[in-house]
């Protein structure tokens, strides 16, 4: 297969992401709650919670302000109603942050990395799609990120603290810093400053040159405040849908393909890009679809495996897919090897097949091991963000970052 032969280069299926993409933005438009951010859709796309949750509040924010840039009419007011839910009903007004929702009996009220990097991210977008209060969050989030969450010794980002800002957990994740290295780049283009690029090679450079390619190219997600690897962690939850125990197949393809737009954007900015990234990037690749694809025998790529590349949890939730193909249209356009291409229209004959949901609209989220919908989480489609950037990716060149390379289609 010639590199020319790739779908991407083909008119009619660039128009097909692009009519999905549209078809995501329209179903997520119900999940704007009238008081104030966005909440949990189900499977209908009936808002299956009234409460504000800021993780999606913040990522619709960021899919929405890069509809809003393409021209797509309404995305600009509902980035806007994300603001305005991550500046007032989800901002902890005395302490200073955000909480993980709104403010509700029995709420989880501690201070999360995780979610003040989707904040920033949400900001940063609508920051350069023009939207009304998008600079002072930034600002705001920024101010929380630095004096709070990034560790300068360690050069990386600690994970949680409570309300208070007390000590921090004794604890760092691979998830938090992996968001944080994918909001460097887009950071490092929004407000044209190459010094958030050198930041996220810090990052990887300790999380996958030095602890994923020590373990076989499989991400090490937890690891304690010295970062000595906490192999058994969530040993009873291989599961969660945040920390799960043992390596998550779906994150060796996101950092593979957050390696290859920092290495463009290294270039881009005229700095010198370590030859380690295209490396690394492919052996996660490859390590995560040999040892995730059809793990225990049956299609799909499995939510996690232990140590020995053995299926931990046999899952099969959307997000690895979707960020699976568009490491593969990465890699296809990087590199043009054919098997990279191959990988990408099988993952889209999956993700057409089995999660894409003709009846209803959006995607499938939570699938069990035999395809059919999880027991627990089955019922609802929270989530935009991966799906949508998977219409988005494979039709952008690997730098710059999405708000600006919209822009450009």
């Amino acid at each position: 297969m010639a590199a020319t032969a790739r779908w991407t280069d083909r008119a009619t299926h660039r128009h097909w992401l692009a009519a999905e993409g549209l078809d995501l933005l329209e179903f997520y438009r119900a999940a704007r709650l009238p008081d104030g951010g966005f909440g949990p859709l189900d499977v209908n796309g009936r808002l299956a919670s009234p409460v504000a949750d800021t993780l999606i509040t913040a990522r619709m924010t960021h899919a929405y302000a890069l509809a809003a840039i393409q021209g797509v009419p309404g995305a600009a007011l509902l980035a806007e109603h994300g603001i305005e839910g991550l500046r007032s009903l989800l901002h902890d007004d005395e302490h200073g942050g955000w909480f993980a929702t709104a403010p509700h009996d029995g709420f989880d009220d501690s201070k999360q990395c995780y979610i003040h990097v989707f904040v920033a991210l949400g900001a940063a977008s609508a920051l350069q799609a023009d939207i009304y209060g998008a600079s002072m969050l930034l600002e705001d989030a920024l101010e929380v990120l630095e004096t709070r969450f990034w560790a300068a010794d360690e050069q990386a980002y600690v994970e949680s603290f409570d309300r208070h800002w007390g000590e921090p957990a004794d604890y760092r994740g691979a998830n938090a810093n992996m968001h944080a290295t994918e909001l460097c780049l887009e950071l490092a283009d929004v407000l044209d400053d190459n010094g958030w690029r050198r930041r996220a090679l810090a990052i990887a450079e300790r999380l996958i040159h030095r602890h994923a390619r020590d373990n076989g190219y499989r991400v090490v997600e937890h690891f304690d405040s010295a970062w000595q690897i906490l192999a058994d962690y969530n040993a009873d939850a291989p599961h969660d849908g945040f920390k799960p125990y043992g390596v998550t197949p779906g994150h060796g393809c996101e950092w593979a393909r957050l390696l290859l737009h920092l290495e463009a954007g290294l270039h881009s900015a005229g700095d010198e890009a370590p030859a380690w990234l295209l490396d690394d990037a492919i052996a996660l690749f490859d390590t995560a679809m040999d040892e995730g694809w059809e793990a225990d025998g049956r299609p799909g790529l499995v939510y996690t495996v232990d140590w020995h590349g053995h299926t931990a949890s046999d899952r099969r939730r959307h997000w690895p897919h979707a960020e699976a193909s568009a490491a593969a249209a990465a890699l296809a356009q990087r590199t043009g090897e054919a098997r990279f291409e191959i990988w990408y229209r099988h993952l889209w004959d999956f993700i057409r097949e089995v999660y894409i949901d003709d009846e209803r609209g959006s995607w499938f989220q939570e699938l069990d091991g035999q395809l059919g919908p999880e027991a627990h989480e089955g019922h609802l489609k929270a989530d935009l963000y991966h799906a949508y950037q998977a219409t988005l990716l494979p039709r952008l060149p690997l730098a710059p970052t999405l708000p600006v390379a919209v822009e450009r289609l």
